[in-house]
């Protein structure tokens, strides 16, 4: 019997994994949704032809009633269609921010194994990290979005749009799972989405497309800027004169490599306090960073890291 040819949002889901699926074991992060359904039918198509060998995982983290039977069936969808595939549970410990800490378990639970991960964030999925990006003001690294490619893991839809990987598991005939979660306005991202929808219809133009766009030339411009930075000495004490003399651009991106390294977790923030010391020194106190604090004595910053 002749193989059955792919539909043309299908084919180019494939086509987009294939272009980023590295040789060797792979995990394809699978929810049940369109997106995730789609990169793993994807993955399955491409695996053959670049020397992959894939297995899905769909992560329980037990947030809904009747969770797990939902991802048994996601398991079991995924077998039919002669993937591997197993559910893991993850635990989400921190109900304080549910969007970032179901965000964190559910990235540990799919890196566990050290072997590249495949994630299906689309476009618009891109898009969103952009607005929300926007709106926290951190500058050019928020405005970059997610990479393709950072550790391990992989996102070769940034390029599909939402409804085409809908239209792809169409041309699969495979049904996905509308997550209800993906319609509640508790959460940010779920409000950046109906945000995106009404700047569109009242603009005009196409808002997810330009801010995806926005997103690889701001990731361009701060992978370059970063380069620089890193070539900023800065050692166990900064000399603030030598620092003063670095372009601003660079000199925050030193100073906050400086401070992470050293444990502290500072937003932007805390590095324009920080710099502060640098460029505008008047004899003041110390300043408080996630983590610890910065003082100037002698001319040189030093960090003390605070108790927990």
């Amino acid at each position: 019997m002749a193989r059955r040819e792919l539909g043309p949002a299908a084919l180019r889901v494939a086509r987009a994994v294939a272009s980023v699926l590295p040789t060797g074991p792979v995990i394809v992060g699978v929810s049940g949704g369109a997106d995730s359904l789609a990169l793993a039918l994807g993955a399955a198509w491409a695996a053959p032809r670049v020397g992959a060998s894939v297995r899905a995982v769909v992560v329980d983290h037990g947030l809904q009633v009747g969770s797990r039977t939902v991802a048994e069936g996601v398991v079991g969808a995924l077998r039919g269609r002669g993937i591997v595939a197993e559910v893991r549970t993850a635990h989400v410990s921190d109900d304080s921010n549910l969007e970032a800490a179901a965000r964190e378990a559910r990235l540990a639970a799919l890196s566990r194994d050290g072997e590249p991960v495949l994630l299906g964030h689309t476009l618009d999925d891109q898009a969103e990290t952009v607005l929300l990006g926007l709106l926290r003001g951190s500058g050019t690294r928020s405005l970059a979005g997610m990479a393709v490619c950072r550790g391990p893991f992989l996102r070769p839809l940034l390029g599909i749009r939402r409804d085409q990987t809908r239209q792809a598991c169409r041309d699969w005939e495979i049904t996905w799972w509308e997550d209800p979660m993906n319609s509640d306005a508790r959460f940010a991202r779920v409000r950046a989405r109906l945000a995106l929808a009404t700047l569109t219809d009242q603009l005009g133009r196409d808002v997810a497309l330009a801010l995806a766009r926005t997103a690889k030339l701001a990731r361009i411009d701060a992978d370059l800027l970063d380069e620089l930075a890193g070539d900023v000495a800065v050692g166990e004490e900064v000399a603030a004169g030598e620092l003063a003399a670095v372009p601003k651009a660079l000199r925050w991106r030193a100073l906050q490599r400086w401070l992470r390294e050293r444990g502290a977790a500072p937003e932007l923030v805390h590095v324009r306090a920080v710099d502060a010391l640098v460029t505008s020194w008047r004899g003041q106190g110390p300043v408080q960073v996630p983590g610890g604090e910065v003082t100037r004595r002698s001319g040189r910053l030093a960090f003390r890291r605070m108790p927990d």
